[in-house]
């Protein structure tokens, strides 16, 4: 195995290790939520939905800050590649500062950005009242979480996707123990019930904010030394506040665009009912395990794009890519086996509740589809990331917005035309999540198109103008 092979390997091995636990966080949370004895009208639907609408509420708020992660791990990786430390310094400074601004919003606007989100999410109202008591005990993560994003971006972009893992280890360790006794108690104690998988989170997050400022403070130790105050005041001025902020603008737009998405999916599936909407919500957590193992490889492309770029070697650019791609699609196969014939006993790990388990058996195809569809998507961010290209994303999310609601509006329409069947039929309501995974999948291929087609204007042509 040669040199780049192993470099891509030893970057993405760790990022894919820590991303194994991101959905498993998400699946105990529902499964505890699946797990909990209903009680008058909430039943076990009600708490999965209180749980997807709740943390559809964060994805809303969280992602319009995305640039904290994507916009530091490049231009970290290319001021890596330069061998500017002291840039590499300024960067996280900049990040960790504008990250506690930004969380200092965040919680001065939980009340009504609630009632705003709520205008636009149909849910019943115990999915709402469960929904509502999760957010409020979360919110007070929301200082932990931002900074986080900036560490994990700077990590990555110092080429240590080993201390980025371990900070996803201690944040997702403590935030499946925590939820589990928090909820369900421990001992003699019984728990909180439904507010400790909220709590949990909580804990989890300041956790892993501890470790990664030790970690810091520890091994990066020499790439801070000297720094000063006026450091921190060069961070926010000059060209490197501009070149932060000019991604940033396209980050944001692009946040929009998977906002609309990715927020849109459980709006629409609350439209068709609790029972839809947790089924929805188990398919979209079961789909996003493939994604964790891409974006490994897709941290992997965004910390040695970055750094090549920095080096000035376009030739090693284009080969890094190339490998990245390779190592990328040779899971898809695999994946779509562990699909096909592990699927029914993933449902029933995410809920006892042989009705939600019922209803969700029949979205099951589109799982295999997932790997060849998503793959190449996810891979050529990291590669557009580590090149700090943020216009190519920015417009690739932009078509992906407009095919996804076009395919929506499209197949709902005809599907209100021709089918006779009510529309609170189960079988409508399931035709409608079916029309939902169309419009889903019909945006992962149209940002690989425009990613695709636009690679060499966009990454090669514009870092070597003589390519």
């Amino acid at each position: 195995m040669n040199a780049l092979n192993k470099e891509i390997l030893r970057l993405a091995i760790p990022s894919i290790l820590a991303n194994l636990t991101v959905p498993i966080v998400g699946m105990v949370d529902i499964a505890v939520a699946g797990h909990l004895h209903g009680s008058g009208l909430f039943t076990a639907a009600a708490f999965i939905g209180g749980i997807s609408i709740g943390s559809m509420l964060f994805d809303l708020l969280y992602w319009n800050f995305a640039f904290l992660r994507v916009g530091t791990g490049g231009l970290t990786a290319q001021a890596f590649g330069r061998g500017d430390r002291r840039e590499c310094a300024r960067i996280l400074m900049r990040a960790l500062l504008l990250a506690l601004a930004c969380a200092a919003l965040i919680l001065l606007i939980q009340w009504p950005f609630t009632k705003l989100a709520f205008l636009f999410v149909d849910s019943s109202s115990e999915v709402r009242q469960l929904a509502l008591k999760y957010f409020f005990i979360r919110i007070w993560a929301a200082p932990a979480t931002l900074c986080l994003m900036a560490f994990r971006g700077w990590f990555i972009g110092m080429q240590d996707s080993f201390s980025s893992m371990m900070t996803d280890l201690v944040v997702n360790g403590m935030n499946i123990a925590a939820s589990i006794v928090l909820t369900l108690g421990i001992g003699n104690w019984e728990g909180l019930g439904f507010p400790g998988i909220a709590l949990g989170t909580v804990v989890a997050q300041y956790s892993g904010l501890m470790y990664a400022s030790l970690k810091v403070l520890f091994r990066y130790r020499n790439v801070f030394e000297g720094f000063s105050s006026a450091d921190i005041r060069e961070a926010f001025a000059g060209s490197g506040l501009r070149s932060f902020m000019s991604m940033n603008g396209d980050i944001f737009v692009r946040s929009l665009g998977f906002m609309a998405i990715y927020i849109s999916i459980p709006a629409i599936a609350a439209h068709y009912g609790d029972l839809m909407l947790a089924s929805n919500t188990i398919l979209m957590k079961l789909l996003m395990i493939f994604s964790f193992f891409t974006d490994g490889f897709a941290y992997a492309g965004e910390a040695l794009t970055g750094r090549f770029i920095g080096e000035k070697n376009q030739a090693m650019t284009r080969k890094s890519a190339r490998y990245v791609f390779y190592w990328s699609m040779s899971i898809v196969v695999g994946f779509m086996a562990a699909y096909w014939f592990g699927g029914l006993p993933m449902l029933r790990l995410m809920s006892s509740d042989e009705e939600v388990v019922e209803a969700s058996r029949q979205f099951l195809p589109w799982l295999v589809l997932m790997p060849l569809t998503g793959c190449a998507a996810f891979t050529w961010d990291g590669i557009y990331l580590g090149a700090t290209a943020s216009k190519g994303i920015r417009d690739a999310m932009l078509w992906a917005a407009a095919v996804f609601f076009a395919c929506w509006f499209a197949g709902v329409g005809i599907l209100r035309s021709v089918s006779p069947l009510p529309h609170d039929a189960p079988r409508y309501q399931a035709l409608a999540i079916h029309i939902l995974m169309v419009a889903y999948f019909a945006h992962l291929l149209a940002r690989t198109v425009v990613l695709t087609v636009r690679y060499r204007k966009d990454v090669l042509q514009r870092h070597f103008p003589e390519t």
